[in-house]
């Protein structure tokens, strides 16, 4: 038996390709501790672009697959797989910026609607939940002044958050580090504000809390186009967007203007999400309460991905009000299930964009 060297391994794993960036794992730079012992075993870390990679297994089958192939005398594979998630903010760096509290953010990610009542808080939660429990550090900011729900999401309604010199500790719930108004006024009091007021609340929102490092930060954002969407666009290097709507007319419709908002400012939408998309009928067949197919048209007509179909369902509901996200509260249901693969295809175009590459997918070869 020869024995195989590091060159060998290096070039077997060159016909493995990423199947989202388009080019092989050596290019990358995605292959590290390539290591060999002296009965050619052979271990190697693999450095994903997010932890949430929906094509994990595939690209660890593919290594394993090319080293098989190429390296006829390798013995034992052995291949860890970890994760370094990518940014798209300029300011991701704590050395360039050690006072910037979104310096160690690495991708912000704005959750909007063109209207109320399509689930968007839900979506949030979940997507960012979902996250988490894939082993992203994730934060949560609840931009919707008027109408915060974030701490009844996640049952936190009488929770204050610490106050450390002049900034605001976030609380953490799931593995999701958050901020909400409502955890610094009274549940029962109506925030009367006029615009300016809570757009200045949301810039301290990003500006005054110790967010620490993230790989995602979230922000739930109020139904429409107004004052806080513009603020946020404007005070902070959003990486993308996703838009949540139900497949009814009434919400598409207004969905459209929530991507021309996003369009108008340069954010980039990462894609579309429907909530209540179908009730599943006891003997398993689907009930389109709000019609169907509504916002997979909708994406593909304005080419953007579809991050999928999330069903009605009472365990969403009950989660969201007892403070238990279903993602958490129900994991083998169908709706948790559901909201993970959302949550990784999210990941997947926010890898892709950072990449500066269009969405087109490569098949792994080997």
């Amino acid at each position: 038996m020869a024995t195989i060297t590091e060159r060998q391994i290096v070039d077997a794993l060159r016909n493995v390709i990423e199947p989202d960036l388009g080019k092989d794992l050596i290019s990358l730079n995605m292959v590290k501790n390539i290591k060999i012992d002296e009965q050619n075993n052979v271990s190697f870390t693999v450095v994903l672009t997010t932890p949430a990679c929906p094509l994990k297994d595939l690209i660890k089958n593919a290594c394993t697959n090319a080293i098989r192939h190429f390296v006829k005398d390798a013995q034992k594979v052995e291949i860890e797989m970890t994760a370094n998630v990518t940014s798209a903010n300029p300011m991701a760096s704590q050395a360039a910026n050690p006072n910037s509290p979104l310096g160690r953010v690495k991708n912000l990610i704005a959750v909007g609607s063109g209207k109320g009542g399509v689930g968007k808080s839900t979506v949030a939660v979940n997507l960012a939940v979902a996250l988490a429990q894939s082993g992203a550090k994730v934060g949560l900011i609840d931009a919707d002044i008027y109408g915060p729900s974030i701490p009844t999401m996640f049952g936190l309604k009488d929770e204050k958050p610490a106050i450390l010199g002049k900034t605001i500790v976030p609380i953490e719930k799931y593995g999701v580090r958050m901020i909400s108004i409502g955890f610094l006024v009274d549940q029962k009091t109506a925030v009367v504000w006029r615009g300016p007021m809570a757009s200045s609340a949301l810039r301290q929102f990003m500006t005054d809390v110790q967010w620490n490092e993230l790989d995602y930060l979230l922000f739930d954002l109020p139904p429409g186009t107004g004052d806080i969407q513009l603020t946020l666009v404007q005070a902070a290097p959003l990486t993308g967007a996703v838009v949540v709507t139900t497949p009814q007319d009434v919400a598409l419709a207004d969905v459209v203007k929530a991507i021309a908002m996003f369009d108008q400012v340069k954010v980039p939408v990462l894609g579309v999400l429907e909530n209540m998309s179908y009730y599943v009928l006891p003997d398993g067949s689907k009930e389109y309460i709000f019609g169907q197919g509504g916002g997979a048209r909708l994406a593909a007509e304005y080419h953007l991905p579809f991050l999928g179909e999330i069903p009605i369902a009472k365990e969403v509901r009950e989660g969201g009000d007892e403070g238990v996200p279903v993602v958490i509260r129900n994991p083998e249901s169908l709706q948790a299930k559901l909201f993970k693969e959302a949550a990784e295809k999210l990941a997947q175009q926010i890898a892709i964009r950072n990449a500066g590459i269009g969405a087109a997918k490569v098949e792994i070869e080997v």
